[in-house]
């Protein structure tokens, strides 16, 4: 008996495993300082743990709608309206298991086989194998870094095919956290409608932004491309929920209503007391967020200040999210011990076997001479893990 060609083909999450073997390290009492976190390293608010609590104390413990509930899909609408300008019904509105949920069952209603999708590089590692699970093609396009690891028009023309059915937009941005511009949306969006290409906007870190930048939803920027784009996003990253597995997504009518048809197959509804605790997120006080919005500028501000201090590394300022994107060309061809880095597949193995410091190689990013570092960890930890690294490197030869 043998697996199928579509298992055989997907890779495992390289963030997940290193994030995992960190864990083991400490575990067994290893003194690991752990970069790899795509997780806020905040508690959820009490205030929405206090709602789970109370759903399950009366009794909401039940099958809601495969879509989810409806107060919950009107909170979205809401939140869409007040924050981004959108207007949305509670029809296009489908709550998932968690954004990766959304984006997943968005590929499978909208793709056919052989259709392809423009994945702009740095991409998350994901992006790919959710295509390739859906039967279609990624076609990755990388952003140079002169122009701030963004996309181009000029980029998305020369990937353009009769076959590309769709662009991933990702701001901010997993693994550079940089965001897109409101002139660079609307180039954007002007190369998806003469083509008449879906845009996948991925907004999950929309409310982690610094240095007084906004978020814009491409969405927002007009008619036409409004009826164009998915919104994907969710509560994991804004409310420090990861485990809750909330994701939501804003579609056109039809699209909405296919995904939650596939939904009603797959899995069924989201879990009904992770539905309650979203509500409450969305609809409770806001400051929560705000709090740990300015933590992860502090922390990026002290690990940009150190990092531009070690001159192996090229940095690109992230303005939202939480990580940092590392460019460690110089050091690729260096030596530690008799071992040679070729890659950052090298270095992150033999820095966290040495120094005791997880970072997540890039090369599953398409950026195998780049490595990511997470500030979604304590100062205390960012500080001990970049006198590590800085250790490190003053070793090599």
């Amino acid at each position: 008996m043998n697996l199928s060609n579509k298992a055989k083909n997907i890779k495992p999450s390289s963030t997940l495993a290193v994030t995992a073997k960190a864990k083991k390290m400490k575990a067994e009492g290893i003194n690991v300082v752990g970069f790899g976190a795509g997780e806020p390293d905040f508690d959820t608010p009490d205030h929405i743990k206090a709602a789970a609590i109370k759903a399950i104390e009366d009794g909401f413990t039940k099958y809601t709608p495969a879509s989810g509930t409806e107060e919950l899909k009107k909170a979205i609408c809401d939140k869409f309206k007040n924050e981004n300008g959108l207007d949305y019904l509670p029809n296009q509105i489908v709550i998932s298991n968690g954004a990766k949920h959304s984006l997943t069952n968005v590929f499978v209603a909208i793709l056919n086989s052989g259709d392809e999708v423009i994945i702009p590089g740095p991409f998350w590692l994901s992006y790919p194998e959710m295509v390739r699970l859906a039967d279609g093609i990624p076609v990755i396009v990388n952003a140079k870094k002169e122009s701030n690891y963004k996309i181009t028009v000029n980029e998305l023309e020369g990937a353009l095919t009769n076959k590309t059915k769709a662009i991933i937009i990702n701001s901010p941005s997993n693994p550079t956290g940089v965001i897109y511009s409101k002139d660079e949306l609307k180039e954007i969006a002007d190369f998806a409608v003469k083509h008449d290409l879906y845009v996948i906007s991925d907004e999950i870190y929309e409310k982690l932004i610094y240095d007084g930048n906004k978020h814009i939803s491409i969405a927002s920027l007009n008619d036409e491309i409004y009826k164009n784009t998915i919104i994907i996003n969710g509560v994991s990253k804004s409310f420090a929920m990861t485990g809750w597995r909330i994701g939501y997504l804003a579609a056109p009518p039809e699209i909405a209503k296919a995904i939650s048809n596939i939904q009603s197959h797959a899995t069924s509804n989201p879990n009904s007391i992770a539905q309650k605790a979203t509500l409450a997120a969305l609809t409770g006080p806001q400051d929560c967020v705000e709090l740990m919005r300015k933590e992860f500028e502090k922390r990026r501000n002290y690990m940009m200040e150190r990092l531009n201090k070690m001159p192996s590394f090229s940095i690109v300022k992230p303005q939202g999210a939480f990580y940092v994107f590392v460019d460690i060309s110089q050091v690729i061809g260096k030596q530690f011990e008799g071992k040679i880095i070729e890659n950052a597949d090298d270095f992150s193995d033999i820095l966290l076997e040495n120094e005791k410091v997880a970072v997540v190689s890039c090369t599953d990013f398409g950026y195998p001479h780049c490595m990511r570092l997470s500030y979604a960890i304590s100062l205390e930890n960012i500080e001990t893990g970049l006198d590590r690294i800085e250790n490190f490197i003053s070793k090599l030869s």
